[in-house]
């Protein structure tokens, strides 16, 4: 006997006193944030270490006992207050009006396209040194107030995890991204569609769903090939970072530059 096979995910229930809890989850403020990251391990240090320091997998994972428990916890109810606050401070610092004497224009915007973007392990889609660069970037933009987005790929396997054996030898592993798990939601449209934004390719047309991550004030729009729309080699565009053969990779520096300018016409 067959039938369709459906998945369910129960997630836990946040209590009303908590629920900024998941605002902090979603935005790369708490990468650089210590009393952030120190709010959500004092809630549970193990389960923060198996989450790899995640906050919305974390929340997704919480003991929904120990939410209630902690909702009614005066010291952690005022160590979230104080967060918040600051987050808040931050959140309304007023926007640039101008760099050397220079005034922005009212729809004046920088965009930074890059390959990747290093800010915390808990958003796995950089390497090394040009992806901590770029992080950097759009932190200092945030910090700034400036009229910035950063554009990216959002890989499906990002770059390997690297491990030695006992001999000396590199081995190096590849893990799938849950998205659901990852600091960023789909773009919509203003009738609530999901963006999808399409490319020429040599011979066909490659389709790239449109994500974002919120990086203190400023956005980080990122695309992401892996649809069933897509032939199977053009899913894996966004598979991994720096994967694949030479003409994967000008695929993704096409996918890159027009997808991404597509994407910022579409916003």
């Amino acid at each position: 006997m067959t039938g369709t096979v459906y998945q369910l995910e129960v997630n836990p229930q946040l209590p009303e006193r908590l629920e900024r809890l998941e605002e902090l989850a979603n935005n790369l403020w708490y990468s650089w944030d210590r009393p952030t990251q120190g709010l959500f391990a004092s809630l549970s240090h193990p389960l923060w270490k198996a989450t790899n320091h995640n906050p919305k997998a974390f929340l997704k994972r919480a003991d929904q006992k120990r939410l209630e428990a902690i909702a009614e916890d005066p010291v952690f109810l005022g160590a979230l207050n104080r967060v918040v606050s600051a987050y808040d401070t931050y959140h309304e610092m007023p926007a640039m009006a101008q760099v050397h004497g220079q005034p922005f224009a009212d729809d004046d915007l920088i965009a930074y396209f890059c390959a990747e973007f290093g800010f915390h392990e808990s958003l796995p889609i950089y390497s090394g040194g040009l992806g901590i660069l770029a992080g950097d970037h759009c932190k200092a933009a945030s910090d700034m107030g400036l009229p910035f987005v950063g554009v990216g790929l959002l890989y499906r396997q990002g770059y390997f995890q690297q491990a030695l054996t006992a001999d000396g030898h590199q081995q190096a592993t590849y893990n799938d991204s849950d998205f659901d798990d990852l600091p960023v939601s789909p773009v919509v449209d203003e009738a609530g569609g999901e963006i999808v934004v399409d490319v020429d390719m040599p011979g066909r047309i490659v389709h790239a769903k449109v994500w974002e991550a919120k990086v203190g004030h400023v956005r980080l729009i990122l695309l992401d090939s892996w649809l069933p729309q897509n032939a199977e080699h053009d899913r894996e565009i966004t598979h991994r970072l720096y994967g694949g053969d030479k003409t994967t990779r000008i695929e993704q520096e096409i996918l890159l530059g027009i997808g991404g300018t597509r994407a910022l016409q579409r916003l």
